[in-house]
């Protein structure tokens, strides 16, 4: 064994392979930055120029570029409230009122050192517990996905606000939208009403933009009359090492949690980011500042989303399955330098992995570094007068709507979800809730019609295995913590009001 991990720093320490993770990593948060550019387009734009590289710098190269990519979608969720990427949505719930405080960087400060401190945590369980945890995942089928995912529906009543009515309301009609499209276990298409366009269901980039940041640049526009109020300066404002102390736990509560649903294909960054998040306001004692401008939300959100970087190689590597649609692209970059991932990969290539795994140890500090550069880069645009920045915004949000699928339909969904979203904001309607409805609402529906399908109906896989219970046991108490809150806990908004005289 130390004979491979020579051969694997001897593989690994030369300039390329540093300037490629590192010039990786500057690419993803760049194009993270951007509202519609997400970390998928940036990796797969970037496969071609892997071709010609060394297996271990090309790979190198896509990582960054995917590491890069989650944290970078966080600066435009926290700085105008449009996200990156699907996965730093979650980010907006707290960033965005802190940058309308004056405080945009120390959001940002605090992004960056969750987002480094999870993917250290991530890349670790990486190089220490693949096998584990490639093991835990072969557990997981249909009804064990449709259990957790089930559990993870929970969520809509953290992040449904004062009124748990309006959250189910919102959930429900982000349930009812995720229906629109090819049904994929029959083929018959639902709800497109014999448009082409909607056969691949509705769009997330163009919807995320939609419901996030057009809202909120109509909101600006309809109360112009009134005198603009500019944040303050945001170079004055820091994340220090007592705030990072005070949301440690939920960092690394939201990292584990990354980790476990990282390694679980088909989950993803945004399921975990509000899993992480939900968990971080159910134990701060500073629950009812969440959504208004709580620093620890956004790092539980960061944490969360950021944890899953690392975990999500644990499939690849182990079993050959990618952990989602970035994994693939890199799974092909695995293939096309003649390697092919699993568990003859560790006896034929030993020193390759480790090689990697020497570049995935320390992307984190690369993080760090480029992401301290990024906030010095950025975080003045929450300065800049709203009359000036909205045009701005809006170009970059229909530019990403655009370049998702280079069609002009996506752009009609971004505005048609913008007036829902502007609509839902003037009505008091959370948002949170329509979208993680929207995002679990596919994946738990195809993993009970395929429990169904293999147990022929029966109900009773669903309670087939030991995951399965742990799951339902979860789902349970946190309902019951759910109705202890919004019922025991407010008994004032629980009763109807008596009138007077």
């Amino acid at each position: 064994m130390i004979e491979n991990i020579s051969d694997a720093f001897i593989l690994f320490l030369n300039v390329y392979n540093l300037v490629a993770l590192a010039g990786g990593i500057a690419i993803g948060v760049i194009v993270g930055a951007i509202p519609g550019m997400t970390s998928t387009m940036a990796v797969a734009l970037t496969l071609p120029f892997t071709f010609t590289l060394p297996p271990v710098t090309g790979i190198l190269l896509l990582l960054g570029v995917y590491k890069g990519g989650v944290y970078g979608g966080s600066i435009p969720a926290i700085l105008v409230r449009a996200p990156g990427t699907p996965a730093a949505s979650c980010s907006v719930l707290d960033g965005y009122p802190l940058a309308q405080k004056g405080q945009a960087g120390k959001a940002l400060d605090m992004a960056l050192y969750a987002s480094c401190f999870a993917d250290l945590v991530s890349n670790l369980s990486l190089i220490l517990l693949v096998g584990y945890l490639a093991a835990l995942v072969t557990s997981f089928g249909p009804p064990e996905n449709f259990t957790l995912i089930f559990f993870s529906l929970t969520i809509i009543a953290s992040v449904s606000g004062e009124s748990l009515l309006r959250g189910f309301i919102s959930a429900g009609a982000g349930l009812l939208l995720a229906t629109v499209g090819l049904d994929l276990i029959y083929g018959t298409d639902r709800f497109t009403f014999g448009n082409a366009n909607l056969l691949g269901g509705l769009a997330f980039i163009p919807l995320l933009i939609g419901l996030f940041a057009i809202p909120e640049i109509l909101n600006g526009y309809a109360r112009r009359g009134a005198p603009e109020k500019v944040p303050a300066d945001p170079s004055g404002t820091r994340a220090t090492f007592a705030d990072f102390r005070r949301c440690f736990r939920s960092i690394f509560r939201g990292s584990l949690i990354g980790v476990v649903l990282g390694a679980i294909p088909g989950i993803g960054g945004a399921p975990s980011a509000f899993v992480s998040y939900s968990e971080a306001m159910r134990r701060s004692p500073n629950r009812k500042n969440f959504g208004k401008g709580e620093l620890e939300g956004v790092a539980a959100a960061e944490a969360g989303n950021n944890g899953v970087a690392g975990s999500t190689m644990i499939p690849l590597l182990a079993l050959g399955i990618p952990g989602d649609v970035i994994t693939a692209v890199i799974l092909g970059a695995f293939m096309v330098h003649g390697l092919r991932p699993g568990p003859m990969l560790f006896e034929q290539n030993i020193d390759l992995i480790y090689a990697l795994f020497i570049g995935i140890s320390i992307s984190s500090l690369f993080l760090l570094i480029i992401g301290k550069a990024a906030i010095r880069m950025f975080r003045h645009i929450a300065s800049i007068p709203m009359r000036y920045l909205y045009p701005i915004v809006m170009v970059l949000c229909v530019f990403g709507a655009y370049a998702v699928n280079n069609s002009f339909f996506d752009i009609y969904v971004m505005v048609a979800f913008g007036i829902l979203g502007f609509i839902m904001m003037r009505m008091q309607v959370p948002s949170a809730p329509f979208l993680i409805a929207f995002i679990l609402g596919p994946m738990l529906e195809d993993s009970f019609r395929q429990s169904l399908l293999l147990s022929q109906g029966s109900l009773t896989i669903f309670v087939r295995s030991w995951i399965t219970w742990i799951f339902w046991t979860l789902t349970f108490l946190s309902v019951a913590l759910m109705l202890r809150r919004h019922i025991i806990g407010n008994p004032e908004e629980a009763l109807p009001e008596v009138p007077k005289g």
